[in-house]
């Protein structure tokens, strides 16, 4: 159940923000900082920060890769769906 909630916490944050949190957690490692328990924790939420925005830049990759221009000249984009 924490993992569910942990996956939806997730989902409602922008790829900027997820970016920027896991530079910070990058640094923190990299600086040593924290004890063992608290490094692996930061980690594992690097690893799904990570994996968050994979998902957000496969989704946004695929919607570029969508956008047609019509026979007017005017540009549409398809929406789709990507599993992540």
């Amino acid at each position: 159940m924490a993992e569910a909630q942990k996956n939806s916490d997730l989902e409602k944050i922008s790829f900027e923000d997820a970016l920027l949190e896991l530079e910070k957690i990058v640094r923190e490692l990299e600086a040593g900082q924290g004890d063992l328990e608290s490094s692996i924790t930061a980690y594992e939420k690097g690893v799904a920060l990570k994996q968050h925005c994979e998902t957000k830049l496969k989704a946004a990759q695929a919607k570029i890769e969508k956008i047609t221009l019509n026979e007017n000249g005017t540009v549409s984009a398809e929406e789709t769906s990507v599993d992540g």
